[in-house]
């Protein structure tokens, strides 16, 4: 079994006292947090970062406290599977500039909004998890 190292981050801001989570429309068509592959040397942190300010343009604080793995197959590449390190970050004043290779589109959306977008089921307990970390801490 082949193991892919991947890190990312359910990245926010707030916006009119409202937390607002930055969600890409992937050219596959699902709706995600920009994530990216491991480079040799990287922490996962450095990582979510670069993979941040890559996929969409945003350069991030990540909070402390927060981390989470997910971990499933890939169904191009048989007996792979794909381990994602997902952070917490947060932004401001800054425009959200999606990649093109990677994202039909990129926007902000409630909490409400991102759970009925997000079809990954661990991505939606990952959102859930980041939302209410969020609301029980003062950050």
């Amino acid at each position: 079994m082949t193991l892919e190292r991947s890190c990312g981050a359910v990245v926010f801001t707030r916006a009119g006292g409202e937390i607002r989570y930055v969600l890409g429309h992937a050219v596959e068509g699902f709706y995600g947090f920009p994530k990216g592959h491991m480079e040799p040397g990287e922490s996962p942190e450095e990582t979510a970062l670069r993979e941040i300010r890559e996929e969409v343009g945003l350069r991030v604080t990540l909070l402390p406290g927060f981390h989470m793995q997910d971990e499933y197959p890939l169904p191009k590449k048989p007996d792979t599977r794909k381990r994602v390190d997902f952070f917490l970050a947060e932004y401001a004043d800054q425009p959200i500039v999606p990649l093109e290779e990677e994202f039909l589109s990129a926007g902000l959306y409630s909490f409400d909004e991102a759970l009925r977008l997000i079809q990954r089921e661990s991505w939606r307990r990952i959102l859930s998890a980041a939302n209410t970390f969020l609301l029980s801490t003062t950050h």
